[in-house]
């Protein structure tokens, strides 16, 4: 597979005919290498119009839904952005190649570890990786001016919102009872949580995400 045509294929065909317009979502997409952030076996699905499952309950949400998302955060080159659970370290290096500085949390170690190889063996470095529960966001770095879910939750944790700047963005797909999934955008003013639906998505639940009482948004 020519991974250099697979990755325009997926921008043209996949991304662009649908509706994104971002010229630097775009670009960053078209930039960053998806298939090297994959275990080998999935390697030759990484530019197909779906989410992949990564095992383990973990998945990689599909390059459309990424790129609605990113698009709807209006990611800004001087942002410093929070990326939640993000196992293969992909989404990360969109986002790094979008913004200033990114702060990446995830909960499982050893897709950290991997993530970090493939982020240093395509010479990123404006990240940095750290681990913790998913829900806690990353309160060290706070404020950041976008955040971004790389995973449904069935509640936004309003930590993680406290921890947005003022005139932030948060995107993030939010599951109903029934399981169906929205992507939301979030914005802060002041002390005022604004909410609007962009669109529908259905990716998988990120872990320890499931309903807890005290996530009210």
């Amino acid at each position: 597979m020519d991974t250099q045509i697979a990755r325009l294929n997926m921008v043209n065909r996949q991304i662009r005919t649908n509706g994104v317009r971002d010229p630097s979502v775009l670009a960053a997409m078209l930039d960053v290498p998806r298939d090297v952030f994959l275990p080998k076996a999935l390697r030759g699905s990484a530019y197909l119009d779906e989410t992949l499952d990564l095992g383990g309950g973990r998945g990689l949400v599909e390059p459309l839904v990424l790129a609605r998302l990113l698009q709807g955060a209006e990611v800004r080159p001087t942002d410093l952005a929070l990326v939640v659970g993000d196992a293969t370290g992909y989404v990360t290096a969109v986002m790094a190649r979008l913004t200033g500085f990114v702060v990446s949390i995830d909960c499982d170690a050893e897709w950290q570890k991997r993530a970090q190889a493939s982020l240093q063996d395509l010479g990123i470095s404006n990240v940095e990786l750290v681990s913790g529960p998913l829900d806690s966001g990353h309160q060290a770095k706070a404020p950041y001016d976008v955040v971004i879910f790389c995973g449904a939750v069935t509640e936004i944790p309003q930590e993680v919102c406290r921890q947005m700047a003022d005139g932030g963005r948060l995107v993030a797909v939010v599951n109903d009872r029934c399981g169906i999934g929205q992507a939301v955008l979030v914005v802060r003013s002041g002390d005022t949580f604004g909410r609007r639906v962009l669109h529908d998505a259905a990716v998988p639940l990120l872990p320890t995400m499931e309903q807890k009482p005290h996530f009210v948004l």
